[in-house]
């Protein structure tokens, strides 16, 4: 696909934007005056491919071990600020490398200026982040309620007050939890802005509804060329969100790498127990970085083809199944030795 032209920016060489790869974000869930703790979720996200981590800043303490953090932490820290300015200021001071602030609470024209100026000097970009929650009032008032043209004058607004004070180091997102209006907000902001977008639906809900909206969503804009950067909301551990938005980035041909399961839907046919077979199957093969296909089929109609036009596979039968290697059968196992045998057969090429 062609990707849409955005300026970049630099997230502590995390680099959004101009074309760079499409970055994962996710935020901590711990409280960020807590060191240890936010240390110790942040080094877990980045294990599980984690570029860039947000963290809340509500009050003094928090921006006071921000510094401790981003000394320590693998990734880019971005600061969440809502309501008080001087903890975005706090913020930069001990290190920040991107601050987000919501237009819809943030204060005035002077209390941007100062956030700008601070961060135009320490070059620690700006993410100006809409939610459809908390939009100003007066356009709410204008429009009657929230819209994809609200959502993208309210960002507008607050990227011409920085430019007033030449600060261009930009991201934009404009969130909302209902995907359709969530998609019309980035694509007219795409026509809008030259600023790369982050792209997220908010508030989605527990792994399974948000999984589904935010590969709705987010899969729908990545695949017309739209977005720089991605964080999936899920009411769940944030290394959730990490998982989801390497699959959703995979399934729209963004990034390679780590095992792509394929398996058949089931039906009568079915003769072997594919559903735990797929299962386990997964979760032995989800430490592995290498970009290979690997197919769990379970029936003679598809699985023998499914699987030789995969790196690995099995094509179940009665009680037994055939191993394939790059469109070769291998050997035939019965059912209870397939997944070792499966198993043994790509750790031992990967070594």
């Amino acid at each position: 696909m062609e990707r849409a032209d955005t300026k970049q920016i630099n997230v502590g060489g995390i680099l959004i934007g101009g074309g760079a790869e499409i970055s994962i974000q996710s935020m901590c869930t711990t409280k960020t005056s807590d060191v240890p703790a936010t240390l110790m979720q942040i080094r877990s996200l980045a294990q599980q491919g984690c570029d860039i981590v947000r963290v809340a800043v509500a009050n003094e303490d928090d921006a006071n071990a921000i510094k401790s953090i981003c000394a320590m932490s693998p990734i880019p820290v971005v600061a969440d600020i809502h309501f008080d300015y001087r903890l975005a200021v706090s913020c930069a001071q001990n290190g920040i490398a991107k601050i987000r602030i919501n237009p819809g609470n943030i204060g005035g024209k002077d209390k941007i200026r100062a956030v700008a100026e601070i961060c135009k000097e320490r070059q620690i970009p700006i993410r100006i982040g809409v939610n459809s929650g908390s939009l100003e009032k007066e356009l709410l008032s204008k429009y009657g309620c929230v819209t994809a043209k609200a959502l993208v004058d309210s960002a507008e607004r607050h990227i011409e007050m920085l430019a007033q004070f030449r600060f261009e180091d930009i991201c934009v997102s404009l969130k909302s939890s209902r995907v359709p209006l969530t998609v019309e907000a980035y694509r007219l902001a795409s026509k809008t802005f030259p600023f790369p977008l982050h792209l997220g639906v908010t508030e989605t809900g527990s792994i399974a509804a948000g999984t589904i909206k935010s590969a709705v969503g987010i899969g729908t804009l990545l695949n017309e060329g739209i977005g720089d950067t991605i964080r999936v909301s899920l009411t769940a551990p944030p290394e959730e969100e990490i998982r989801t938005a390497k699959l959703i980035l995979k399934a729209a041909g963004l990034r390679s790498g780590g095992v792509d399961i394929i398996s058949c839907p089931t039906c009568g046919r079915t003769e072997i127990d594919i559903f735990s077979l797929t299962q386990k199957a997964e979760k032995a093969l989800a430490e592995i970085d290498a970009d290979i296909t690997v197919a769990v089929m379970g029936c003679i109609v598809n699985g023998p083809g499914e699987a030789r036009e995969a790196d690995y596979g099995i094509a179940g039968g009665k009680g037994e199944g055939v191993l394939f290697k790059k469109g070769e059968p291998i050997k035939k196992l019965p059912e209870n030795e397939l997944l070792n045998g499966l198993l043994e057969l790509i750790k031992g090429d990967l070594g």
